[in-house]
């Protein structure tokens, strides 16, 4: 009699780096559940995001595909219906297929497969947030800047609590309503946080559960310009953080609030476990819980995502199912684009292989089967988001990691020994055989010219659209009238963001020079 296949309930982070939570070494983030599912799960120690920036990195997760290959960009690319995801070919597999909460989707298909969106998207799904490199490394298409860092602390109510505790209702509803099911159909149901990106605010009851003086300051104090990498300077300057002072109270501040947004979305985790032991499907379900990106948290005096450095390209990634696999860690790199393949071959309880076309990522079943050396150890990052002037391309492999940054800088750290990337040994002789190896790696069938000019043509398609439509139609998934007022469509994300929280903070001001 065959496997009867399991259900999936993958679980997503905004925002979330590995570096920020305790199961990856920080003694200070207080998250049970998660430390939960890793005492019983199966935990990727160094798992990458493919591009450290919300739609590309999403778009890529569903497809197996690495951004550039499918066109994504920025934040404001059209993630084309064409393209089939894990939820088209778990379809094929008939598996029932929903989502609650943030993906981030831009273009006409808010669905690719999933076959039904429990909540609105909190943000924009057309080209509003298109990248333009003909206006330098100051364009800031969410106008964002510093202002979000020095707003940071404890609020009643921030638009994010709003979406994500809509978020939690829905997914612990759709828990009950697929084990209501007549059918024996499985199922794999998305539940995607916005938690815990910024503006790093949240309520006195998550801030409450840590001491402020408690909270540790950056490992890495703001560098000065002749010590940045290109695309760091180029960062410097889009997020205006030569406009603002931050203060040591201000990085202390956002560090806080967000290590209390992750216990909020770690409480979270808790509801729909809850909801999975109550309804009987714990045992037949395997959570999967990752995040689509990290987060610098004032690391070398940057913020947000935007570069590879391991605070804002390395991710949680934890597969959970105690009663298939045994509890491990796995030392070796994998990125984001190995879940398709993955969640195909655990559906499917032996390899699938009846792509369209063939996937960049690799199922990463045998190694949670503990099936040693089944992994390449390979992980590849992309960039041309906001701040960029041009692409940039990441290789990790062991504990080496080689970035190509817009063909001016080249950086080589080895992760382990210098764990805050602060030796670059790239051009010295003693490593330049590494070097070789992951620059050919990083060059194989990729082209920093051609997609110099691929991304500047599609820029100025893009830009053309929106400036003629101003963002209509605006392509969101609609389940409420007034959704549109109530989260972000055209405007900039941080402002907007800032308006809505409870109670109200003016927002911050550039310094006067």
């Amino acid at each position: 009699m065959a496997e009867k296949a399991p259900n999936i309930l993958f679980i997503m982070a905004d925002q979330m780096a590995a570096r920020a939570l305790s199961i990856y070494g920080n003694s200070i983030v207080k998250a049970p559940a998660m430390e939960k599912l890793a005492e019983e799960g199966v935990v990727f120690e160094n798992c990458y995001c493919n591009l450290p920036m919300c739609a590309p990195s999403r778009a890529s997760l569903h497809t197996g595909m690495l951004p550039f290959s499918m066109g994504m960009y920025d934040n404001a690319n059209d993630f084309k219906a064409s393209t089939p995801t894990f939820a088209h070919y778990l379809r094929s597999l008939d598996y029932r297929v929903e989502m609650s909460g943030k993906m981030h989707f831009v273009g006409a298909d808010q669905l690719h497969g999933y076959t039904k969106r429990h909540t609105t998207e909190i943000y924009p799904a057309n080209f509003a947030w298109t990248v333009d490199w003909s206006k330098g490394r100051e364009y800031r298409p969410t106008n964002l800047t510093m202002a979000p860092i020095i707003e940071s602390g404890p609020c009643v109510r921030s638009m994010q609590m709003d979406y994500d505790d809509e978020v939690t209702y829905h997914g612990v509803q759709a828990i009950y309503d697929l084990a209501r099911k007549a059918d024996d159909n499985p199922f794999l149901l998305t539940v995607s946080f916005t938690n815990p990106h910024s503006p790093f605010v949240i309520s006195q009851e998550f801030w409450d559960l840590y001491n402020h003086d408690d909270i540790d300051l950056p490992a890495v104090p703001p560098l000065e310009e002749d010590e940045r990498d290109h695309l760091s300077n180029n960062l410097h300057y889009c997020q205006a953080r030569d406009k603002f002072t931050v203060t040591d109270e201000h990085r202390r501040t956002a560090r806080h609030a967000y290590y209390s947004m992750i216990s909020y979305i770690d409480s979270k985790i808790t509801e729909l476990r809850t909801a999975l032991e109550r309804s009987g499907l714990a045992d037949d379900t395997i959570i999967v819980f990752t995040a689509d990106h990290g987060e610098m948290m004032g690391e070398r005096g940057m913020w947000y995502k935007q570069h590879f450095y391991e605070w804002a390209a390395r991710v949680p990634l934890i597969f959970h199912a105690p009663k298939r696999w045994k509890q491990t860690r796995i030392k070796e790199n994998v990125s984001l684009v190995d879940l398709m393949p993955t969640f195909l071959d655990l559906a499917k309880s032996q390899s699938f292989d009846d792509y369209v076309e063939t996937p960049h990522g690799n199922s990463l079943v045998s190694a949670i089967e503990g099936k040693a050396g089944s992994l390449n150890d390979v992980a590849i990052s992309e960039f041309a988001a906001d701040g960029s002037t041009g692409p940039s391309r990441m290789v990790k492999k062991g504990p080496w990691k080689y970035m190509y940054l817009e063909g001016v800088d080249t950086l080589l750290y080895n992760v382990e020994e210098d764990p805050n990337e602060l030796n670059n040994l790239a051009g010295l002789a003693e490593h330049s055989a590494i070097e070789k190896e992951l620059k050919t790696i990083c060059f194989d069938n990729w082209d920093p010219d051609h997609w110099r000019e691929v991304i500047k043509e599609d820029q100025k398609r893009r830009l053309l659209i929106h400036g003629v439509t101003g963002g209509d139609p605006t392509y969101v998934n609609i389940i409420r009238n007034d959704d549109g007022e109530r989260y972000i469509r055209n405007a900039g994300a941080a402002d907007t963001k800032a308006r809505a929280r409870l109670p109200y903070v003016a927002p911050a001001q550039p310094d006067k020079v």
